[in-house]
């Protein structure tokens, strides 16, 4: 479930070692947003301006979901695309009171690694189609001539600088952490099996000093691209061999292509995302007019349900600072905030009582309320309380004798589907219909005159 991998109320810090650039900023819109989508660079613009503001400040997940206008479920799938990619790496800790994260922006390669790099260049490729990728090498890459018939007259450092007599000896104590930046991918290359694939290759065919640590991460990478087994990469591997025995990240490249084409398939594969299920599914089929309702509550942010609920209009402060409070004080999940704006707005004539919303959240806090529907189930069943509770916090009593039920409730309040208890006619707002009722009358009256 999602509420146990992350929620609202989770805390999370920003750690930026590198300086980032608009350099940077041009190889995330150009080179990542294609293969993670907008909502995962988004989030990362988002976290960059944050984390350059103060590393050490934490914040809510609720904010992230204001800021980017995403609920919570989008923006742990765009956590997630960021993560694979290599552009963040998060620390988890959990703590009495929720969790809190650290998140570790990664600069984006530059672009000569990333076109370099086997699956992201394919990848990239298969995203934005041959002629912008090629727009995107010419405008990224200088031509290997550019220096072509110039000389190279620049002076050395000992050419223009020289010791001095009167040297200062400043020693260092505090330990400096490098912030070397990547040069590709993060890629686990223990999942090839490259003692299989050393197996059928003898030595005096394939050296050992042939298989460099660089040559390794080339035959992985590519095994995982073209969907090949150790078995079918020392055939790669032999076609990729110079006549010096050495093996080049340009050979494997190309033998690799060779032998898919002639093997596999002329079309190049495509790498696709893998869409993990983590948020609560419905059964398969059409969803109920419930389940719908369900899904709105667990998957929109309170500020758009108190809009929804006032026709579109913009909600006041005040509203928004008391759901704000549910989801990061009280650490209350959002469809469980929804539930609770929806009933008591249209309990107290839409004007969000705090005492009244506070006591019944309390309430759903001590029944450890996780979900929309348990908010909706514990509603129903404790209504009567809640009108009691309503009622104590009225200024004045108006009324003398129990009132007919003329309550407004939210939709959800009374069952539908077949959900309710059966009842001898079709139900509005829990009162029976008028002309069943009538016939009903009609019939007993009939009944007495004889």
């Amino acid at each position: 479930m999602l509420y146990k991998e992350l929620q609202p109320a989770d805390l999370y810090m920003i750690r930026l070692p590198y300086s980032l650039s608009d350099y940077d900023r041009q190889l995330l819109t150009l080179f990542y947003q294609p293969l993670v989508g907008a909502e995962s660079i988004s989030l990362y613009l988002t976290l960059w301006a944050d984390g350059e503001q103060n590393n050490s400040e934490r914040w809510s997940h609720y904010q992230l979901m204001n800021v980017l206008g995403m609920p919570i479920g989008k923006i742990f799938h765009a956590r997630l695309a960021l993560e694979a990619i290599g552009l963040l790496r998060t620390w988890k800790k959990t703590m009495e009171d929720g969790s809190v994260f650290h998140y570790e922006l990664a600069a984006p390669l530059d672009a000569e690694s990333f076109l370099k790099d086997p699956l992201l260049s394919m990848f990239l490729l298969n995203k934005v189609g041959e002629n912008a990728f090629k727009q995107l090498r010419n405008r990224f890459i200088q031509s290997s001539n550019w220096n072509e018939g110039f000389t190279d007259v620049s002076r050395t450092f000992v050419d223009v600088f020289k010791p001095s007599t009167k040297m200062n000896t400043v020693s260092f104590d505090e330990n400096f952490e490098s912030k070397e930046r990547k040069s590709s991918v993060p890629f686990y290359y223990d999942e090839f099996d490259f003692s299989l694939l050393q197996e059928g290759l003898s030595e005096q065919l394939v050296p050992k000093s042939a298989m460099t640590i660089e040559a390794r991460e080339v035959i992985a990478k590519l095994a995982f691209l073209y969907k090949l087994s150790p078995v079918e990469m020392q055939k790669v591997v032999i076609l990729a061999l110079d006549d010096e025995l050495h093996l080049s990240e340009a050979r494997l490249k190309k033998a690799c292509a060779d032998y898919y084409k002639l093997t596999v398939s002329k079309v190049a594969p495509v790498i696709e995302k893998i869409e993990k299920k983590v948020e609560p599914m419905e059964p398969t089929g059409p969803l109920t007019k419930e389940g719908e309702l369900i899904h709105y509550l667990e998957t929109t942010p309170p500020v758009s349900v108190l809009k929804d609920i006032a026709n579109g209009k913009e909600p006041i402060l005040a509203d928004v600072q008391l759901a704000n409070h549910f989801v990061t004080h009280f650490k209350m999940p959002i469809g469980v905030v929804n539930v609770l704006l929806q009933y008591v707005l249209l309990r107290t004539d839409m004007k969000l009582t705090k005492n009244y919303a506070e006591k019944i959240a309390s309430h759903w806090m001590r029944k450890d309320v996780k979900t929309a529907k348990e908010a909706m189930e514990l509603a129903r069943n404790e209504h009567e309380q809640y009108v009691k509770w309503k009622n104590e916090g009225s200024p004045q009593k108006t009324y003398t004798k129990k009132p007919t039920r003329e309550e407004k409730v939210p939709d959800w309040f009374y069952k539908k589907d077949g959900e309710t208890k059966k009842s001898s006619g079709k139900t509005t707002n829990g009162i029976q219909n008028i002309d069943e009722e009538r016939q009903k009358l009609l019939a007993e009256l009939g009944t007495l005159k004889r």
